[in-house]
């Protein structure tokens, strides 16, 4: 692996760490660095299965006690580890059941940087709304959050198949929109992305399964680690900040960001 792949890897890896649990798009960053910087990876998407694998890891790691508890008390109808996984599974199956079906007609049509743009800016005057006039939350934990509500924040996800609308921020949205409090819409975002990210790995793997090349070992080693670090640090951070920052500078900075790629496109 020569200088030039390693720094592409280590670049490719923080973006992806930073961006995935923040309201501002990972598929997005991630198009538009390759692009910048030309990158590649190894054929049949390994590079890019195996950083969005380390993300996932990070959230399992950090809420592994969550977890644990979920796992061992799900079982007793009516506890606060019921509702817990009831709200996920809910939660999960728009995305599952519209992933499955839109996946090939989203990726064909839609991963370019212009719709990138547009996601981002709507997005970010989406977020900066919604904390704005927003009334009081009256949900201010996971388990709280209703059945219904549950299946409307997944729905909500789901939107994020547009790239530049960002999975994390499509949910917390929609969180946010029937009452929930940042911590709880935060955490529910992480939480939900275990399932969906797995889910969604595992279907790229399938999608991909003539072309995957794991040749390239250690660049993809080298996006894994970084990538899972990263991540760690951004989702602990983001989850003892959320309640006093809120998500507003996310909402600038995605409409910031999203006019700056109008600018470079229609000067290109």
């Amino acid at each position: 692996m020569d200088f030039a792949s390693l720094f592409a890897a280590v670049l490719m890896g923080i973006v992806e760490g930073v961006t995935e649990f923040l309201p501002i798009s990972s598929t997005g960053h991630l198009i538009l660095l390759g692009e910048a910087i030309g990158f590649h990876g190894p054929p049949g998407k390994t590079f890019e299965i195996s950083i969005q694998f380390g993300a996932i890891l990070a959230v399992i790691w950090l809420f592994r006690e969550t977890l644990i508890r979920i796992a061992r008390g799900m079982w007793r109808r009516g506890s606060p580890e019921y509702y817990y996984a009831l709200n996920i599974v809910l939660a999960f199956l728009p995305a599952m059941v519209l992933g499955a079906t839109l996946y090939g007609y989203i990726t064909s049509l839609l991963y370019t940087p212009l719709v990138v743009a547009l996601a981002l800016i709507a997005g970010g005057i989406a977020i900066i709304a919604i904390e704005k006039l927003r009334a009081a939350p009256s949900i201010h934990s996971v388990p709280e959050i209703g059945p219904l509500a549950a299946l409307l924040i997944g729905f909500g996800q789901a939107l994020a198949m547009i790239p530049g609308t960002s999975r994390s921020g499509a949910t917390i949205i929609s969180a946010l929109l029937i009452g929930v409090d940042r911590r709880a819409a935060a955490e529910f975002s992480f939480l939900l992305a275990i399932p969906t990210m797995l889910a969604a790995t595992v279907f790229s793997l399938w999608k991909n399964r003539a072309a995957l090349d794991v040749s390239a070992l250690g660049q993809i080693s080298v996006g894994f680690v970084v990538t899972f670090v990263v991540a760690l640090v951004v989702v602990r951070w983001l989850m003892n900040v959320i309640g006093r920052i809120g998500f507003t500078p996310f909402g600038w900075y995605r409409i910031l960001l999203g006019l700056l790629i109008l600018g470079w496109l229609a000067a290109a």
